[in-house]
C-alpha cells in the first residue's frame, strides 16, 4: 500500500506564504505525475498545480505567479511554495500521486488525507 502524508498548513494573514511537502512511502516502484487540489467549502475539488516526474509543470489561472510546485524524486516528495496568499485560496489541499507499485504493473492514483489553508486577517 502507498501512503501520501501533507503537511504545512496552517492559519496565515491575506499577503503571507506557506509551504506544503506531500511525502509518499510504501510499495513504489515508480511515482509519476504529482499534483496538489484544492476543496472549498460547497465547492468542487479543483486542480491547483501538478508536476510530472521530469518536472514540467501547469497550474491553474488563479495561482499562476504566486504558487510554485516541485518535488524531489529522491526523496518521493512534492512542494507547494503558496506566495501572496488571498483569502479565496482557503480550502482543504489535498496532494496526488500516479504510482506504479510493481513492474510491469498498472498505475494507480492515490490521495492524501488533505490539509488546511485558511487565509484570514
Amino acid at each position: 500500500q502507498v501512503q501520501l502524508v501533507e503537511s504545512g498548513g496552517g492559519l496565515v494573514q491575506p499577503g503571507g506564504s506557506l509551504r506544503l511537502s506531500c511525502a509518499a512511502s510504501g510499495r513504489i516502484f515508480r511515482i509519476g505525475a504529482m499534483g496538489w487540489y484544492r476543496q472549498a467549502p460547497g465547492k468542487e475539488r479543483e486542480l491547483v498545480a501538478a508536476i510530472t516526474s521530469g518536472g514540467s509543470t501547469n497550474y491553474a489561472d488563479s495561482v499562476k505567479g504566486r504558487f510554485t510546485i516541485s518535488r524531489d524524486n529522491a526523496k518521493n516528495t512534492v512542494y507547494l511554495q503558496m506566495n501572496s496568499l488571498k483569502p479565496e485560496d482557503t480550502a482543504v489541499y489535498f496532494c496526488n500521486a500516479v504510482v506504479v507499485v510493481t513492474t510491469p504493473g498498472p498505475e494507480y492514483r492515490y490521495w492524501g488525507q488533505g490539509t488546511q489553508v485558511t487565509v484570514s486577517s
